[in-house]
């Protein structure tokens, strides 16, 4: 004969032990160092809308198959409706003595509806749950971060159309190269976001399958529709191995991934920015609302979003790593290490959004310097191919015109004159072949315009580049 001993036991624990999805075999409550280390509540909170909203679908779907009856479903539903609302308008508190939002959000439930709020759980495991809010929330991530990156090329591209006639030294080793366009160089940076954009979607339509239903491991005997819960979530369809449902995170890594390539590409440009905007450069000069002083230099105006943006990057990258280095050695199917897939990438998220916005709204209250951009273009030597070119299109061999234009290089150098700046004589003096023509040859505009290839410089082709941008951008 079984007594009540062991009943009178687990009666007798702590009120938090009874908010445990799985106290009915334990005897003794947990230490309460194990409780503070094995707990997420703490930071798997901010999926309460995910957890409940996956909730509603589930016991939607338990009811359709007849496992619950419809007045237990619209019981579960409204008691789950109401929670979600006490959240939101701050009549309920998450109580972070639960062990993870999902023990919260169910103790609650059963306290306001009683018994009936003890069958939410039919059919369904932790594993499967967890990664359903993960997704749930990661899905809703994505699009945030969707529209951030849309936002930013839109500002891009406005500056692009703006700016296809001021002149700028383009850079090859930090040292000026050849002439080109702000509207040019800014394209290049439109076309790595436009990549981070396309990342995003790959990932979100990969990820895009419900995994609810797969139970611990080895899914469930309740006769579950999958399909319908996933149509009721808004997925494409359900997952299709159980084991593989409750444990991967690949699709975190991926984003991880996708988040730290933006953050390159926002530290690159960064970098450029705090580089401009020195007062050696001088290029642009950031606004009063994306710059801070310093406390005993009056003079200074720091570019400190674009430091800390370049800062902050290394922040995304060490996520990736973490993850990545998390699920390395993990055997199937579900194990705790998973748990430490959620700071991470909430931490990367959180900043990689914070980046791309103040990124975003930095450099569109920038002010460009035109003149002097268009001056270190022209006294950087930047149109010295182009005097090569003209010497090869008179028939000089192109390695005898490389040689001759560096001896010309090496004379402005002594002089502190541009080649522009030689007379006719002086040019003559090392060339005869030079002619008057040379001037209009070598000027900014004409080395400019002359690149009309698609992908260059030329107003030509940019405009045919700025016309895709819009299109791809009115597709969104």
């Amino acid at each position: 004969m079984v007594t009540g001993k062991p009943a009178l036991r687990i009666n007798r624990l702590r009120g938090r032990e009874l908010m445990k999805l799985w106290g009915g075999r334990f005897t003794k409550a947990t230490n309460q160092l194990v409780d503070e280390f094995n707990a997420s509540i703490s930071f798997d909170k901010r999926f309460y809308k995910q957890d409940i909203t996956g909730s509603i679908a589930h016991v939607t779907m338990l009811a359709k198959q007849g496992i619950l009856t419809e007045e237990e479903r619209d019981c579960i539903k409204a008691g789950l409706e109401g929670i979600l609302s006490d959240i939101k308008e701050g009549k309920l508190q998450i109580d972070e003595t639960a062990e993870d939002i999902h023990s919260f959000v169910e103790a609650t439930l059963i306290e306001r509806i009683g018994d009936t709020g003890k069958k939410l759980h039919t059919g369904r495991s932790r594993n499967d749950q967890v990664a359903l809010d993960m997704k749930l929330y990661t899905r809703d991530e994505i699009s945030e971060l969707h529209g951030l990156i849309v936002e930013l090329l839109k500002t891009i591209l406005k500056i692009m159309e703006e700016n296809t006639e001021t002149y700028m030294p383009g850079f090859t080793h930090l040292q000026k190269a050849q002439p080109l366009t702000l509207a040019h160089h800014f394209g290049a940076y439109f076309e790595m976001f436009l990549r981070d954009k396309t990342r995003l979607e790959d990932i979100y339509k990969r990820m895009n399958y419900c995994p609810l239903g797969s139970g611990a491991l080895a899914g469930t005997t309740y006769p579950l529709d999958r399909e319908y819960t996933a149509e009721l979530l808004g997925f494409d369809g359900p997952t299709f191995n159980s084991m593989d449902s409750v444990a991967d995170r690949d699709y975190l890594i991926e984003l991880l991934s996708a988040m730290a390539t933006i953050m390159m590409h926002l530290s690159r440009f960064s970098e450029e920015i705090i580089i401009w905007n020195s007062n050696e450069y001088r290029f642009v000069e950031i606004d009063d609302a994306y710059s801070t002083g310093s406390s005993i230099m009056p003079q200074k105006k720091n570019p400190d979003i674009a430091e800390l943006v370049r800062g902050k990057t290394g922040r995304v990258y060490g996520a990736l790593m973490s993850l990545l280095t998390t699920m390395k050695g993990i055997p199937l199917a579900y194990n705790k290490d998973m748990q430490e897939d959620k700071e991470m990438t909430f931490d990367a998220i959180d900043t990689t959004k914070g980046c791309i916005q103040l990124f975003t709204g930095m450099i569109a209250t920038m002010r460009f310097r035109k003149d002097v951009m268009a001056k270190s273009a022209m006294n950087g030597f930047t149109n010295a191919t182009d005097a090569a070119d003209y010497l090869v299109n008179h028939g000089v061999p192109f390695r005898d015109a490389h040689g001759i234009i560096g001896q010309i290089v090496l004379y402005c150098i002594d002089k502190n004159i541009s080649i522009e700046e030689m007379s006719l004589e002086e040019l003559k003096a090392i060339s005869p072949v030079f002619e008057e023509d040379i001037y209009d040859a070598i000027s900014l505009k004409t080395c400019v315009e002359k690149r009309t290839t698609i992908g260059g410089p030329g107003p030509e082709a940019m405009k045919q580049v700025i016309a895709r941008c819009h299109k791809l951008l009115e597709e969104e």
